[in-house]
Order: C-alpha cells, then sequence, then structure tokens
C-alpha cells in the first residue's frame, strides 16, 4: 500500500540521519580517530540495523568530507592536513564576509531587530554564544563544539539563505573534524579556545560589520596559531 511504503522509507530516511549523526559526534569526539577504518556490516552490528540506511548514512558522511570510502573495503576517517585547515578557514572568511556585506546592505535577516520574531532568534542565537562562550573559557570542547556549530547555523540561518548555511556548516563541522584529533591531545584547554560568540552577536545586531570582520580575523589567526603549534608538535599541554 502506499501508506505502507511512505512511511517505510520516512522511518529509512530517519534511521540514515540518526546513524550519520551519531557518527559524525563519534569523529568529533575523537572515538574514531583519523584513518580509522570500518566497514558497513561493522556499523550495522554496532547499532543493530540493516545495512541499506547505514551504507547511505557513510555515503553522506563521505560527501560532507568526514569519511573516504576505501575501494571494495569499506570507508575510513579522512586525515586533514595542516594545509586544509588553512584552506577551510580561508573558506569560512569568504562566507562570512559575504554575510557582513549583507548585513551591510541591508539584508532583510537583520533589517528590523525590534520585529518579535527576528528578536526571538536573535535571542535564542545569542543563547547559543552564551553557552559556547562558557564551554570555550571552560576549555569543554565536547559541549563547545555542540553550541558553535548550533551558534553558526542559526546565526547563518537568519540570512534567509538555506544553501549558505548548509555550506557554511560543513565547512565548520570539517574544521571541527580537523582540529579536534590535535585539541584532544592537550591536557588542559581553558583559556585556548575562543570565545567571543557574544561579542560578534553583538557587533552584528550593531550592524557594525568592521568590528565584526576584525572579530572573525582575530578568531581565524587564533586557530591557525593554535593548529599550527599543535601540528608542529605531536604531543601538547
Amino acid at each position: 500500500m502506499p501508506g505502507t511504503s511512505g512511511s517505510g522509507a520516512v522511518t529509512r530516511s530517519t534511521l540514515r540521519q540518526q546513524i550519520a549523526d551519531a557518527l559524525r559526534d563519534e569523529v568529533l569526539a575523537g572515538r574514531l580517530q583519523p584513518g580509522q577504518a570500518f566497514t558497513v556490516k561493522e556499523i550495522a552490528d554496532q547499532y543493530g540495523v540493516s545495512a541499506t540506511p547505514v551504507r547511505e548514512a557513510l555515503v553522506d558522511l563521505s560527501a560532507q568530507g568526514l569519511l573516504e570510502a576505501d575501494q571494495h573495503r569499506g570507508f575510513h576517517v579522512r586525515e586533514y592536513s595542516l594545509a586544509d585547515f588553512r584552506g577551510l578557514v580561508e573558506a569560512r572568511s569568504l562566507v562570512t564576509d559575504g554575510m557582513f556585506q549583507a548585513l551591510g546592505d541591508g539584508h532583510r535577516g537583520f533589517r528590523d531587530p525590534e520585529d518579535p520574531r527576528t528578536a526571538a532568534a536573535l535571542a535564542g542565537v545569542r543563547r547559543r554564544g552564551e553557552e559556547a562562550q562558557r564551554a570555550a573559557t571552560a576549555g569543554d570542547l565536547t559541549v563547545l563544539i555542540g553550541y558553535d556549530l548550533r551558534f553558526w547555523r542559526e546565526l547563518s540561518g537568519l540570512f534567509g539563505n538555506p544553501y549558505l548555511s548548509d555550506f557554511l556548516h560543513r565547512l565548520r563541522v570539517q574544521s571541527w573534524v580537523c582540529a579536534v584529533p590535535h585539541l584532544r591531545r592537550l591536557d588542559d584547554l581553558r583559556g585556548q579556545l575562543w570565545a567571543g560568540h557574544t561579542e560578534l552577536m553583538d557587533a552584528l545586531v550593531r550592524r557594525d560589520t568592521d568590528r565584526a570582520r576584525d572579530l572573525i580575523g582575530a578568531y581565524n589567526a587564533h586557530s591557525l596559531a593554535l593548529m599550527e603549534r599543535l601540528t608542529e608538535r605531536p604531543t601538547g599541554s
């Protein structure tokens, strides 16, 4: 029956997304290391599901740049280099600079902060920023990554272009995947992680795009310097 078929498709699609989200979280948590290989069957057995949604989830993650397929053997977690990280930071900067330019041109996403819907959306983004900032200050990488990704996803969503939001989200996930193996080798991350989310938010609400660009520039310089230091040194504390 059509209804049964549709329900099955929705269930499989939901399962596919759940598996992709779970594996992405495993990579971001450092439990799946760069270069670590696995098969569809191994993941299917681990989650107690059929192979089809697992294969689809792994293909999705490969398209997002988190995994790479091994011909006829399975998949492995992608290994990013420092050069990759530099490229990701540059790409992020081009996207955010375009966002700031749109804001300076009176983009509708920030047109009227007093509008109830806009105000509610801005308040939500700010809450994510506050949580990310607290986690960064405390050196809690796992919590920071979750709130940082939500902060940027919701912030970019205010510009009303889902393609922009999805692209920036992908770049930020890849950036974290690149950085996480190095950051998790440090014993104490307090004071080493960017915590300028609320200051950036305040600048954008004021339409102070020059200040926003300065903050992003300092953030990128800080991130690159930290990654350069960590990749030069196999262990750190």
